[in-house]
């Protein structure tokens, strides 16, 4: 198996890969347009980012700047919205819900690098998904770590760091984020 493929399917994989490298600088060019095209130019998004994208469904809205780091696994729901200064690291399927909003410097993770500092400087790394329900709210500079899925109707406070699932309707707060009944 490629590296490539490894990573799509779940594997450990090296990232120092050259395939991996050139995907990714596909999506340095994408991001790169859709920050510095003036906005009446660029629009809701850039049409270079959305072509890299899986699925955009209608009526999405990134703000400048955006990061991702190969884009081809993220799928956006109908009527996405991205505050400025969010970031996808995107080596799993990262799929966002109809109307879900993210609040500025928001981080989505799929990568979880190798423990082992030997094998973690090998560029060793696994992607886990992070699946996002529909109308979500993701407050300001929260994290979303590897592997999560936050329900639908949820709520992950601004600043929050989500390690665990989060069950639909529940809102969330902290580091690591929990109930707010128990925050």
């Amino acid at each position: 198996m490629t590296e490539r493929e490894k990573m799509q399917s779940g594997q450990w994989y090296c990232c120092l890969d050259p395939e991996l490298e050139a995907m990714r600088t596909r999506a340095r060019h994408a991001v790169h347009a859709h920050n510095t095209s003036p906005p009446d130019i660029r629009g809701a998004m850039a049409p270079e980012l959305q072509a890299l994208f899986a699925q955009t469904g209608s009526d999405c809205y990134l703000e400048a700047p955006f990061h991702c780091a190969y884009g081809l696994n993220i799928h956006l729901g109908a009527r996405v919205y991205f505050n400025a200064g969010c970031v996808i690291l995107d080596t799993a399927a990262v799929r966002i819900g109809d109307d879900s909003m993210f609040g500025p410097h928001v981080q989505i993770y799929c990568a979880q690098h190798a423990k082992d500092p030997v094998k973690r400087a090998q560029g060793l790394e696994i992607g886990r998904p992070v699946t996002i329900g529909r109308n979500v709210w993701v407050g300001g500079g929260a994290i979303v770590l590897p592997g999560v899925t936050i329900g639908d109707n949820a709520i992950i406070g601004a600043g929050s760091v989500v390690t665990k699932d989060v069950t639909a309707g529940e809102t969330i707060v902290g580091n690591p984020a929990r109930p707010l009944d128990r925050a």
